[in-house]
């Protein structure tokens, strides 16, 4: 298993991946063994840990990132892998189609880009005064730049400039929370990266300190503190990963999986942080949200 965390900053999606194999009659230590890596927002240690994967030839490989599934697929193209959250799984090359992966590729895809529009509509309903809004993300990561397009046309359709926040470590991070204060940033949606969930407390926490509303993409930075978020349900495309991987055991070529794309997807605000940020959820967000974390 390869994933954008470490096992420990994991444990919502990898105990639904788990409740998955269960249901299945998997258990882990007994009949399934999850060997489990993360470069965790250092790229560049990516070769590394796929060549330590692929050298254990494991019977399948499960990833999430993009940027972890290109590395993986320049190492193996017949080793079968799962993967659970692709923004764009055709786009980036993993698949022909998803009907039709044909190739050892299948798995989930996480709908983010098509979210984009939704995103920047609900900050510009939160900060309706917003002139200039900014993404933040690793824009080295081939998943994030589509994420961009999006979120800049659905910007300019309202009358709003869009910044790009580039993050690649931490001192990134803190570079990206200055320039809010001198580009006059009125609000932050931030992608969903290796290098932002490496960062997520620090993200959070920046957000607090200065006082900026800011979209995320997935539950876990609103129970972390942060404002609301809108996105898919990662735990619920973990689980379903546990069915892809109880075929491929069972047998099922992995070219004839065809890629599932969500159902689920989750609109939650944390009315304590706005509270704490001065800003007043208008009640057309709240009568929507699917969870209002007080």
């Amino acid at each position: 298993m390869l994933d954008t965390a470490p096992r420990e900053n994991n444990t919502a999606n990898m105990a639904a991946f788990n409740k998955g194999l269960r249901d299945l009659g998997y258990v882990e230590g007994q009949n399934v063994f999850i060997d489990y890596r993360s470069a965790n927002g250092q790229s560049e240690r990516l070769p590394a840990l796929v060549g330590e994967i692929v050298s254990l030839k494991p019977d399948l490989i499960v990833l999430r990132g993009t940027q972890e599934a290109a590395v993986v697929k320049q190492a193996t193209v017949a080793m079968p892998v799962v993967f659970t959250a692709i923004s764009d799984p055709v786009g980036a090359g993993l698949v022909e189609s998803l009907a039709r992966p044909n190739g050892n590729f299948t798995g989930l895809s996480s709908f983010v880009i098509e979210l984009e529009a939704k995103r920047v509509e609900l900050l510009h309903e939160l900060v309706p005064a917003a002139r200039r809004v900014a993404k933040l993300g690793d824009f080295g990561n081939p998943a994030i730049p589509p994420q961009w397009y999006h979120f800049l046309a659905a910007a300019r359709s309202r009358g709003i400039e869009a910044q790009q926040f580039d993050i690649r470590n931490a001192a990134d991070v803190l570079g990206a929370f200055e320039r809010t204060v001198s580009e006059q940033i009125d609000a932050v949606s931030v992608g969903i990266d290796a290098v932002v969930r490496a960062n997520q407390q620090l993200i959070v926490e920046l957000a607090r300190r200065y006082k900026m509303p800011t979209m995320y993409a997935a539950r876990e930075f609103v129970e972390d503190g942060g404002l609301l978020t809108l996105g898919v349900s990662y735990p619920q495309l973990y689980l379903r990963a546990a069915s892809y991987v109880d075929k491929i055991f069972k047998g099922a070529r992995v070219s004839d999986l065809p890629v599932e794309q969500p159902t689920k997807f989750e609109l939650i605000v944390n009315s304590k942080t706005a509270k704490t940020l001065g800003i007043n959820v208008p009640v057309s967000i709240l009568a929507r949200a699917d969870e209002v974390i007080e």
